[in-house]
């Protein structure tokens, strides 16, 4: 085990106070004494600690080992080889030039790219015709007041016009909730964690000689996953609550975690609570874009009756989330350098974390599967109870907790065009019977799936598909509908900016659309046979069904 830099400092002070009065053989027979007892690496210690060479050290200790006879008189001032600084002197300037290129010497110095390490400053000086070893070039960079240091993060990103300001609102906000006795909690997701046998930074107490091993390589292990914890921090009671998910970070997790919080914990520590304040993060599974965040407190409003307030932080500001440094952090200090070999030990550490000013944590287990992949539409979002702040709404909105219309999610009929849009498929408008509108219909559904894969394959760069049926995202317009168009355009003339009014979608994704259902038909050898009414406007069109004896749906004439 090597010296450590406390026990040099602790000889440097020594050898300050005594080398006054000391000759120069007694110097040497010192500073090799204490070489003696520091054992390996002890030379260089000395040497370092007492500002000499390792080669005097060394001759001391041969001295101690000889017993040789007192000199009876030390060397007079200023005797000895001459520092190599001082022989040469343009050696101090050369190694600033490399070290610091950009402010004390040469931009094109050929270290401005390489790692500076004594080592390669010693060599690229050497090539420059100033011979010196890596020892005084150490000594030098001190001299010069360098040292070795890591980077530090205190450059921020572009910051938001309104960052202050939101930290303020949230401030406002917290103290009115504490005020009047309501919980506050700090959400987040703690970083993932391999489950298994794998090396944990920090260090922990061992017998000398017994490091716990760990595998060599951090590889996931199928068998026992990564472990998900996602924490809530109690602001007012300094409590921690975190809820170790097994899957995937979703907002229904996340939620999930806040509901379990809840019920064991929370209603109880706030039995006459009505309402609830949650500072988030601005991005992840809680962010403030996350639209399945905000279906999921809607839930979680209706069903504990509670009204849910969140205040996210702006972006780039997650670090001042007190769940980081109240909770995440002790959590991590607490584990530092023991493998988190099972999810029961990541639940037991966690749970087992306290600090001096009364933290207290609770832990548990979470192995239910949450899906990813779920999208909610902009109908399910008008339904939710969800008031914005006049403060920046995007960061700030309330959920309250009252009923509200539970829009159908599942995915209509690919094959089927939607219900406002059925009457279309009427033969007086598609020149086709209904036997062989199923028939297209079968035909292009097969076409359309090969299409579709061929797609995928070119922007996946013909990597395998990894998701799961059903999990994708909602279609805009079904298979019918984009037929349904397709006749609409090619057999009565109607513009794309009329019929996409109609389909409610942008002219951009109508016209991508038609172009794709186009090639789908000319692949199924179907050609459109044009109608002899041109149809300029909506109006025309359904002027039009009024007369074959179709009745579109009144909410879309009257929004036409």
């Amino acid at each position: 085990m090597g010296v450590t830099q406390e026990t040099v400092e602790t000889l440097r002070a020594k050898f300050g106070t005594i080398f006054p009065h000391l000759d120069e053989r007694q110097r040497r027979l010192l500073m090799g004494a204490e070489a003696r007892a520091l054992g390996h690496g002890g030379i260089r210690a000395v040497a370092r600690a007492a500002d000499t060479r390792e080669a005097t050290v060394s001759l001391g200790v041969d001295e101690l080992d000889a017993g040789a006879e007192p000199l009876g008189r030390a060397r007079r001032r200023g005797g000895g080889r001459k520092r190599l600084v001082d022989l040469d002197p343009g050696l101090r300037p050369a190694l600033l030039a490399l070290v610091e290129p950009d402010e004390r010497g040469n931009p094109m110095s050929p270290l401005r790219w390489t790692t500076k390490s004594t080592r390669t400053l010693a060599a690229e000086l050497t090539q420059q015709g100033h011979r010196v070893s890596a020892d005084i070039v150490a000594d030098l960079l001190r001299e010069e007041g360098f040292s070795l240091q890591a980077n530090a993060k205190t450059i921020e990103g572009k910051q938001h016009p309104d960052r202050d300001g939101q930290f303020r609102y949230i401030n406002e906000q917290v103290t009115s909730y504490q005020h009047t006795g309501d919980p506050v909690i700090s959400v987040d997701t703690k970083k993932k964690e391999l489950v298994g046998e794998f090396k944990n930074a920090g260090r922990a107490w061992r017998p000398v000689g017994e490091p716990t091993a760990t595998r060599t390589h951090d590889f996931l292990d199928p068998g026992l996953g990564k472990a998900v914890p996602y924490g809530i921090y109690d602001l007012t009671a300094n409590a921690g609550w975190v809820n170790v998910g097994t899957d995937h970070d979703t907002a229904a997790f996340a939620v999930e975690s806040i509901r379990r919080w809840w019920k064991a914990s929370g209603s109880n520590d706030y039995p006459l609570a009505t309402r609830v304040l949650i500072t988030a993060d601005a991005g992840g599974s809680n962010g403030y874009r996350t639209r399945a965040w905000k279906a999921e407190l809607a839930a979680l409003a209706v069903e504990s009756g509670l009204e849910i307030t969140v205040c996210h932080f702006p972006p780039g500001t997650s670090k001042w989330n007190k769940v980081e440094h109240r909770l995440f952090s002790h959590i991590t200090m607490n584990w530092r350098g023991r493998p988190l070999s099972s999810h029961e030990v990541i639940v037991q550490t966690i749970a087992s974390t306290t600090t001096r000013t009364g933290l207290r944590v609770h832990a548990e287990l979470d192995t239910s599967i949450y899906p990813t992949g779920i999208t909610i539409s902009d109908r399910q979002m008008d339904a939710l109870p969800l008031q914005r702040h006049d403060w920046h709404g995007d960061w700030n909105y309330t959920l309250r907790p009252q009923a509200y219309a539970q829009v159908n999610g599942v995915l209509d009929p690919f094959d089927q065009p939607s219900p406002d849009l059925a009457w279309l498929c009427h033969p007086a408008l598609t020149g086709l019977t209904g036997l062989d509108w199923d028939a297209l219909i079968a035909t292009l559904l097969t076409l359309h799936d090969q299409q579709r894969e061929a797609h995928l394959d070119k922007r996946r760069g013909h990597r395998p598909r990894m998701a799961a049926p059903g999990t994708g995202r909602r279609p805009i317009l079904t298979l019918a509908d984009r037929l349904l168009s397709t006749f609409v355009h090619y057999r009565f003339g109607l513009s794309q900016v009329a019929i996409a009014e109609l389909f409610t979608v942008r002219p951009e994704t109508l016209n991508r659309r038609i172009r794709e259902t186009r090639q789908l038909l000319q692949e199924a050898g179907h050609t459109i046979q044009p109608s002899p009414h041109r149809l300029p406007t909506l109006e025309a069109l359904y002027d039009l069904a009024a007369a074959e004896g179709i009745t579109p749906p009144s909410v879309i004439k009257a929004a036409c």
